[in-house]
């Protein structure tokens, strides 16, 4: 079995489970911009839409989690944890705002074994 790129924490869950609830389908989207830096956001599905090249890295709860083309190849090597925390970040377009909670990811760099195994990337075309 392929080693995830991407895992979520159990309280990243239950605001994904409200989220939902509020907005319906979502889609997440990490950038590496300046503005937003490179916080995660949780849009509607369809809110935001990928530029080519990005990569599709898993999915949270189900919903689709892209990452910008050129901060993908700086973090290839590296699984993300989408967890969530409490106040805000430096973006305010994600959903997750307006609740005084922000998304978060940590990083840690896969082994030599996982790199040998990782799930593939798909990219927007």
């Amino acid at each position: 079995m392929a080693i995830r790129r991407l895992d979520v924490t159990d309280k990243a869950k239950e605001l994904i489970k409200d989220l939902v609830e509020k907005h319906g389908e979502l889609m997440f989207y990490q950038a590496g911009g300046c503005c937003e830096g490179t916080q995660p956001q949780c849009f509607e599905k369809g809110g935001y839409y990928p530029r080519m090249n990005d990569a599709l890295i898993g999915y949270a709860e189900g919903f689709p989690f892209w990452v910008d083309r050129d901060l993908f190849e700086y973090w290839k090597h590296a699984h993300f944890t989408l967890d969530v925390l409490d106040g805000f970040g430096p973006g305010g377009f994600s959903l997750e705002t307006p609740l005084g909670k922000t998304f978060k990811v940590h990083y840690r760099l896969f082994s030599e074994d996982e790199l040998a195994d990782l799930e593939p990337v798909q990219r927007n075309e």
